[in-house]
């Protein structure tokens, strides 16, 4: 079988892809990942074809960002408030999308693909599939949770027009064969109505080499483990800050952020490990409990830490469930908010809506005595653990792949 990957967005939505390209690359299939360049070191060393060929997403955001301060109704809606359902639509369907789909048809043209596997935000995937008469899936995606697919139908079909593909009336065409999900549909994410997907149980690590590090691993065991991470996205949106582009609508200058995380959990009598995302901390006041690193193993961490402190990305948000930690979740943009209040919703943790440091103190140390949080997300883990494993997923497209478009 030959699978035609694409990605485009944050690491969080690289990361989401890889296992399954690593795992249909150990299967003997033959993989090739088309993607930004600011996403290839993700794929180093896959087993896939890796092509960073893919328009670059600082520059996408920069047109979105022009639109949106002209507020096109056609995209962002009326007024003077924006829409976050139609900035979702708009990152999913709008201009950049012909331009991608004009990268990847040519490259899909020369590796000729049984089936197009893209992540849940990257429509330009969906769009040559629909060209070549492919069946194509997507994978787990927080901005796919936020993408409307009755509301994306309409701006997507000025793509097609654009394009000079037939147009389509089927709100779910985007779905037609389907899609994966990691987490069980009781426990979902998705803002709108989808159909169910196909679910499995993503595994910890990619590769199982993964090892605490020796600061981590000798770390007395009578206090719990706080872990906070201000999450992989963090890099992207400093990268568009430093090209003139502004902070996304309602997100805190990610310094004072962290701060404030690395305060609170000073104050608690825990371990504390901060995943900074390679953001400066020199000036911050860190307190003897607490540990700081640029990057830290997440999900191996996840198994022996008692809270999670988290920005709410998807990604974060089910590693989180599957490791069975109670989550505090102090959202900073995009789907984080929405995450934030499903996570509270499903009693999962809690939204961190006092985002001091005695605010992140308090929500923290709550979640290391709630008794029903602490139950509700081991029951979740159980659930996520009770799904079919990656060889399901592959027999999955495989199935596809030889059934061919519909």
């Amino acid at each position: 079988m030959r699978v035609l990957s694409t990605v485009t967005g944050s690491q969080g939505h690289a990361r989401a892809v890889l296992p399954m390209v690593r795992a249909l690359a150990q299967a003997g299939h033959e993989v090739l990942v088309i993607l930004p360049t600011h996403l290839a070191d993700v794929y180093a060393e896959c087993g896939a074809q890796v092509e960073p060929i893919m328009p670059d997403f600082v520059d996408s955001m920069k047109e979105l960002r022009s639109m949106r301060d002209a507020l096109d109704p056609e995209i962002f809606g009326s007024g003077e408030e924006i829409d976050t359902r139609m900035q979702m639509i708009g990152f999913a369907a709008g201009p950049h999308v012909s331009s991608a789909y004009h990268v990847i048809l040519a490259r899909a043209r020369e590796f000729q693909p049984d089936i197009i596997l893209r992540d849940g935000g990257e429509l330009a995937g969906c769009l040559v599939a629909e060209k070549l008469g492919l069946p194509h899936i997507s994978a787990p995606s927080g901005a796919g949770n936020l993408v409307d697919p009755d509301g994306v139908a309409q701006l997507l079909n000025q793509r097609r027009a654009e394009l000079g593909l037939p147009e389509q009336d089927d709100k779910w065409s985007i779905y037609r064969y389907g899609r994966i999900s990691c987490v069980p549909h009781a426990y979902n994410f998705a803002a709108f109505d989808l159909p169910e997907p196909f679910e499995y149980a993503q595994p910890l690590s990619v590769d199982g080499t993964e090892t605490l590090p020796p600061e981590f691993a000798t770390l007395s065991g009578d206090k719990p483990i706080v872990l906070a991470s201000v999450g992989t996205s963090l890099p992207v949106v400093l990268a568009m800050q430093m090209m003139g582009i502004p902070l996304p609508d309602g997100m805190a200058e990610p310094a004072d952020t962290l701060r404030s995380i690395i305060g609170g959990l000073s104050r608690l009598d825990c371990h504390g490990i901060v995943s900074s995302g390679g953001l400066p901390t020199d000036d911050m006041e860190v307190g003897p409990g607490v540990q700081v690193a640029d990057w830290v193993p997440q999900p191996l961490l996840l198994q022996c830490s008692q809270v999670f402190l988290t920005h709410g990305g998807y990604n974060s948000i089910r590693e989180g469930m599957r490791a069975g930690v109670p989550m505090a979740v102090l959202p900073q943009y995009s789907d984080q908010h929405h995450n934030a209040a499903r996570v509270a919703e499903l009693g999962l943790g809690v939204h961190v809506t006092d985002v001091s440091p005695e605010g992140i103190a308090a929500a923290c140390d709550r979640l290391m005595t709630d008794e029903k949080i602490i139950a509700n997300v081991r029951a979740a883990q159980r659930r996520i653990l009770g799904l079919p494993g990656m060889s399901a997923v592959i027999t999955h497209l495989e199935k596809l792949a030889a059934a061919g478009a519909s």
